[in-house]
């Protein structure tokens, strides 16, 4: 494996520094932060290159607050002057990543999000008998650090760059030696890339030739009940003696009795809404409608944030379920 060397001057590229900005500020151009940096954005463009160039990038200027869709979960945002820098870094680096990657990964990818991985996945549903579903416990609090530096190390060989990889791990702690930061876009890299390990186990390994991971959601699909299984616990012993990751229990079920998967449920000839995703599509829908109500929006913003929420459902065999609560008066409005 050729690892990738002499990043860190491309990273600090004046040009790459600019691009990484407007990354940065995209949906964010009001935020008072945002156009304080752009006020002296040459200045601080400048001050960044060289602070890459000397090693001298400070790292860590977090803030945290909690989100609670689809579950509790705290959010560490760093400071914008750090998203910019971490928009420079992947926008050199993404490559090198991606390269990484099996096909049947699905998260923090070009052209393979959400629906990507529940088309792949619908597909091996209607194939196969058997699936066999897996997640880890605390994915993003549970990374150890070493095993991730270790990891980059044998993708890059630049000693600067790997020394900002470092600063960036050792910024965050959920426990000792352990976690990435929820909301970070090299968070996003960096997990991808620690349980691409797994893809390979299980593509090379295992021989499993129907796959699907969305970060740390895994199904596996077979028609033998036994040997899937048998996999499963391969799987298991390999993660955690190679990731120091644990599994939760594993989910093992005929393919005819649906697959739950990123707010759907999959069987071999439909798609359904799940009851969480139902649940928070009426809950968003009535909100944003209280807000074209009482004038904190207007038609344009409700039908920006009516717009992706349809996208979702209508992902799933949900046509009779929309056209009844979108007929309804409270619902319906500017539609």
């Amino acid at each position: 494996m050729k690892r990738e060397g002499y990043l860190i001057e491309k990273i600090a590229d004046p040009d790459n520094l600019r691009l990484a900005f407007w990354k940065a500020k995209k949906g964010k151009g009001g935020k008072n932060e945002v156009l304080i940096y752009q006020k002296n954005l040459d200045k601080h463009l400048m001050q960044l290159r060289n602070a890459l160039l000397s090693g001298t990038v400070s790292v860590g200027d977090y803030y945290y607050f909690k989100v609670y869709d689809p579950k509790e979960r705290q959010i560490c945002a760093a400071a914008f002057s750090e998203r910019v820098l971490h928009h420079a870094i992947m926008n050199v680096c993404h490559s090198s990543f991606e390269r990484y990657q099996l096909h049947d990964s699905y998260a923090s990818r070009t052209n393979k999000g959400t629906f990507a991985a529940l088309n792949r996945a619908a597909d091996f549903q209607k194939r196969y008998r058997w699936y066999l579903k897996l997640d880890v416990r605390k994915y993003f609090d549970s990374i150890d650090h070493t095993i991730l530096k270790a990891l980059l190390e044998r993708r890059f060989k630049d000693p600067e760059l790997i020394q900002l990889f470092s600063a960036i791990i050792e910024s965050y702690h959920s426990q000792p030696g352990r976690g990435l930061p929820i909301g970070n876009l090299t968070s996003q890299y960096f997990a991808n890339h620690y349980l691409a390990v797994n893809d390979h186990y299980v593509k090379e390994t295992l021989r499993v030739s129907a796959y699907v991971r969305y970060m740390d959601d895994m199904v596996l699909w077979g028609n033998d009940r036994i040997e899937l299984l048998e996999k499963g616990h391969s799987l298991k012993a390999f993660v955690g003696s190679s990731l120091g990751l644990t599994l939760k229990p594993f989910c093992l079920n005929r393919s005819d009795q649906g697959l739950p998967f990123l707010g759907f449920l999959l069987y071999p000839q439909t798609i359904r809404l799940n009851h969480n995703s139902r649940d928070r599509f009426i809950k968003k829908l009535k909100g944003y409608q209280q807000n074209l109500a009482a004038g904190i929006w207007d038609q344009g913003d409700y039908q920006r944030h009516v717009l992706p929420l349809l996208s979702f459902v209508k992902h799933a065999d949900s046509a009779g379920w929309r056209s009844h609560r979108m007929s309804s008066q409270e619902y319906g409005q500017g539609l």
